[in-house]
Order: structure tokens, then C-alpha cells, then sequence
């Protein structure tokens, strides 16, 4: 009787462990997806800070590369690969971007 309440404490005492490690790696994934993200986007300082605590406070155990994206960030990704297809840098990226993002939703 002593060996099965062993045997199943320890059992219990290894899921615990295994699904603490599932957790700290979901929530590496979750960490590098935001980051990429924001890259991606070319977000820094206070734009990047709010991206990343909003993303990174996404519930649920899907990757938020997986959500839909909102209509701004649609427009976002657009404008973005707008610009790099165009070649476009430095303030003539900067001029494109501000008249794009204000535009008609796409």
C-alpha cells in the first residue's frame, strides 16, 4: 500500500513538472511569435511596448500569428509590403507610409 501511494505521487509529481515545462515553452513561442511580429512591422518604443504587452496577453492557447489580424494592422502589412516592393526608404518610406495607413481602409 505504501508503494502505490509512492508510485502515484510520484506520477503526479512528473505531470506537474512536465506541464510547468509545457507552459514555459508555450510561453517562449508566444514571446518569439510577438517579437517577430513587431519586427515585422517595424514597430519600436512606445508602438512596440503596447504591441507586445497586447499580444503577449492574448488568452488562449493558440499563437497569435494564428488571430485574424484588425483592420489596421491589415492595412499595416499592406502598406508595409507596399513600400518594400517599391524599394522605398528613409523619409520617402516615411512620406508612403503616413499617406497609405491614412487612406481607405483596403
Amino acid at each position: 500500500m505504501h508503494m502505490l501511494k509512492s508510485a502515484t505521487a510520484a506520477i503526479v509529481l512528473a505531470l506537474a513538472v512536465t506541464a510547468g515545462a509545457h507552459a514555459d515553452s508555450t510561453q517562449q513561442d508566444k514571446m518569439k511569435t510577438c517579437n517577430a511580429q513587431a519586427g515585422d512591422q517595424k514597430l519600436a518604443g512606445a508602438d512596440r511596448k503596447a504591441f507586445m504587452k497586447t499580444c503577449l496577453s492574448a488568452s488562449g492557447s493558440s499563437a497569435p500569428a494564428a488571430k485574424a489580424l484588425t483592420a489596421q494592422q491589415q492595412k499595416m502589412k499592406s502598406c508595409n509590403a507596399d513600400a518594400k516592393t517599391k524599394g522605398l526608404k528613409g523619409a520617402d518610406r516615411k512620406t508612403f507610409m503616413k499617406t497609405c495607413l491614412s487612406g481607405p481602409a483596403t
